[in-house]
């Protein structure tokens, strides 16, 4: 999949990074003890948010590339805007089906070059299960993923067995993956209008970036989200996706999503096949 070493490096320093932090998220997930807090904008906080960001931050440190990770945000734009290359984090995204005991709860690292995803990993640790792609090198899956506090995987170990995207090429009905905790009005109103226009369709809610690795697999063929969303919350996933076969795109320009923008909220997007 990757040629250049120094890409290699990159690439693994962020799988073994999620890895880590998966186990412990998976520590306090089995604690049941989650030290629920608020953020500013009212949005909680887990102890496993928190304990994430730390891992992930002194994992990616050796690569001496900066990190912008949900936990750690407020860096000022006249900082970063000089950034070409940079790390784009969740260390869990979907801290409220983590809440809800669902396991669609994820850990996204992404590296950005130049406003755009050129390297995604989406650690899902409740299923073992990691999502992977490098620009234009294509998308993959590996199951049996364990999470471990010390895992130390190899490049080919990774690959060896892992599944090329999309797996599943044809299906009979239109698809749609939503939100299965945070589907607004405006998005609801998008898939009734897909009723109307498609006799056979169906509906799944997925939580966090499950979503878009969803479609990756071949499992749906369109999520639209008219909600908000932040880039760290998509851009593993959205790189994972385009490498599948699918864009990223705003609902308004039909352009593709960017990152490390002054504001970092995206605009309303739908992934759908190119």
């Amino acid at each position: 999949m990757l040629k250049d070493e120094s890409m290699k490096m990159l690439f693994m320093a962020a799988v073994n990074a999620a890895v880590r932090a998966g186990a412990k998220i998976m520590t306090v997930y089995e604690s049941g003890d989650f030290h629920i807090k608020a953020k500013s904008d009212l949005t909680p906080l887990t102890l496993a948010d928190t304990l994430a960001h730390e891992e992930i931050k002194s994992n990616l440190a050796v690569t001496r590339i900066p990190v912008i990770s949900e936990e750690g945000r407020s860096i000022a734009y006249d900082e970063r805007s000089s950034w070409d290359l940079l790390w784009m984090v969740d260390p869990l995204d979907g801290t409220d089906e983590f809440i809800n005991r669902t396991s669609d709860f994820t850990v996204n690292i992404a590296l950005i070059q130049n406003g755009y995803p050129t390297i995604g990993i989406v650690y899902a640790p409740a299923y073992e299960r990691i999502y992977f792609a490098a620009k234009e090198r294509g998308s993959y899956r590996k199951s049996n993923i364990q999470p471990d506090s010390n895992a130390q995987f190899g490049y080919d170990e990774l690959i060896e067995n892992s599944v090329k995207l999309p797996i599943i090429q044809n299906r009979d009905k239109l698809t749609v993956v939503t939100s299965r905790l945070h589907i607004s009005p405006d998005t609801s109103d998008y898939v009734n209008e897909l009723r109307k226009k498609h006799r056979n369709i169906d509906v799944f809610r997925r939580g966090s970036s499950l979503k878009m690795c969803m479609l990756a697999v071949g499992k749906a063929d369109i999520y639209p989200r008219l909600d908000t969303t932040w880039e760290w919350d998509t851009a593993a996933s959205q790189i994972i996706a385009e490498e599948a076969g699918f864009s990223v795109c705003s609902i308004d320009d039909d352009m593709r999503l960017s990152y490390n923008k002054e504001n970092m909220q995206n605009p309303w997007f739908v992934c759908k096949k190119h």
